[in-house]
């Protein structure tokens, strides 16, 4: 039963938990919701709700006055708030995601998502953005379970089919362009050193080789590198040669030879003894002469 209610939790057959407020941290009933909304009470994203406010709130593409708009003065006016909110939130730590809701329903418009690097860095910004304002608004600010924005955004509307509009249920988030994106959140890689999730680029850089091997020169005098030969190993090599050759000149150790028969070491003895006798006889003759 444990099992069922873990795999069904805060999909469409969970009955007891919104599945909504689990994807978007939003749902359209509120608190008039059937089903529960679990806040978290901790956690590294932060939803700042109906914080954006469109020019063009009232009718889309159309100012307060009713005159058109140039979608580029939207745009303008959108990046300004988008760096606006970053510069000051980006004080309290590393930001991995800022998305900001380009919906038009009530429980979506203008909500602002940022997601810090670490959980102490999102309640450092909650604590300092309560009772706050923006624009003469005051800031509504909570912890969010939205940890995972792939299941919280719109698909359809990411390749511009979605029916529903501004009035979906899903996150339809508002764009940048990419020369502020790289400004915005390239500082943060920068004061890591560069870091990338890109395997070749994490791995450390190669040493250079030694000058008096990288290259070979011919008889004219031009250069040409090593082919299909990498310095490395050939250093491997030729240190595995010069040892091989060391041990290859090493003494070897001679075979013992074959033992003599009884009668042979006898032999020899009765030699030997005969040769010591004469040299003692010899030795104490020049010892006594005058």
């Amino acid at each position: 039963m444990a099992e069922h209610l873990a795999s069904i939790f805060g999909t469409e057959k969970d009955r007891v938990n919104c599945p909504f407020y689990f994807k978007i941290g939003a749902c359209r009933h509120g608190d008039r919701c059937s089903r529960l909304h679990n806040r978290p009470s901790i956690s590294p994203t932060l939803l700042l709700s109906n914080m954006y406010q469109r020019p063009d709130m009232i009718t889309p593409g159309l100012d307060p006055q009713g005159q058109a708009m140039d979608p580029r003065k939207i745009q303008e006016h959108f990046e300004d708030f988008f760096e606006d909110i970053f510069e000051e939130l980006s004080k309290f730590g590393e930001i991995e995601n800022l998305n900001i809701c380009d919906n038009l329903a009530d429980h979506m418009v203008g909500n602002v998502y940022v997601q810090f690097r670490e959980e102490e860095q999102a309640a450092a910004a909650l604590k300092a953005m309560q009772g706050r304002f923006y624009s003469g608004r005051p800031i509504i600010v909570d912890f969010s379970p939205v940890t995972d924005f792939r299941e919280a955004t719109c698909r359809q509307f990411e390749e511009n089919n979605c029916n529903r509009g501004g009035y979906c249920n899903f996150m339809h988030v508002k764009k940048i362009n990419k020369d502020l994106r790289r400004k915005l959140f390239g500082r943060f890689r920068r004061f890591r050193g560069g870091r990338s999730r890109s395997r070749s680029r994490s791995l450390s850089p190669l040493p250079p080789p030694p000058p008096s091997r990288s290259r070979r020169y011919d008889d004219r005098g031009n250069g040409r590198r090593y082919e299909d030969r990498d310095y490395r190993s050939s250093d491997r090599d030729e240190r595995r040669g010069s040892v091989k050759r060391t041990r290859s000149r090493s003494p070897r150790r001679n075979r013992s030879p074959a033992r003599d028969g009884s009668a042979e070491r006898r032999a020899r003895i009765e030699q030997w003894n005969r040769e010591r006798e004469s040299q003692n006889a010899s030795s104490a003759y020049d010892y006594n002469f005058e």
